[in-house]
């Protein structure tokens, strides 16, 4: 493949395990995200700043990148919604009683995605385009994706 290294949290002592990563747009860099919300940046990912110092509700579990690749939102099991750099505010689950846990947070052209351990999806400045809430899962959902680019 043409993914290519550009460093990892390997030799360091973390406070908390890492739980996702964001791509840069150009690909040659990217975001590792821990539990607490502390950021560590690669190649050419930028730092906007993190929860590391934060006492969260619930741990973050995941990212995602603006489409600009000068921000990224961080998502808590709750829905809580962080924002850094050009991320806007655009809702989240926080003071939703859930079904399950959010699993991760999916970027969009004008907003974010929330999508649940079941299958819910939560569209924040973004369409709805249909939910595994409703179906029988074999498992849960433990982590989703958008396609990059081609917005």
């Amino acid at each position: 493949g043409d993914a290519g290294f550009h460093g990892s949290t390997g030799a360091m002592t973390l406070n908390q395990p890492i739980v996702g990563i964001g791509v840069t747009p150009s690909g040659n860099g990217y975001w590792l995200v821990a539990s607490d919300g502390g950021i560590f940046t690669f190649g050419d990912a930028g730092f906007h700043g993190s929860t590391g110092a934060m006492t969260l509700n619930q741990p973050i579990v995941g990212i995602g990148v603006t489409p600009s690749g000068n921000g990224y939102w961080l998502v808590a099991s709750d829905g809580g919604i962080f924002t850094f750099g050009d991320a806007g505010f655009h809702g989240s689950t926080g003071a939703m009683t859930l079904n399950q846990p959010i699993t991760s947070v999916i970027q969009t052209r004008l907003g974010y995605d929330l999508v649940a351990a079941d299958g819910g999806v939560f569209n924040f400045n973004s369409p709805f385009l249909g939910s595994g809430a409703s179906r029988e899962l074999r498992g849960s959902i433990v982590d989703a994706s958008s396609r990059v680019g081609g917005w």
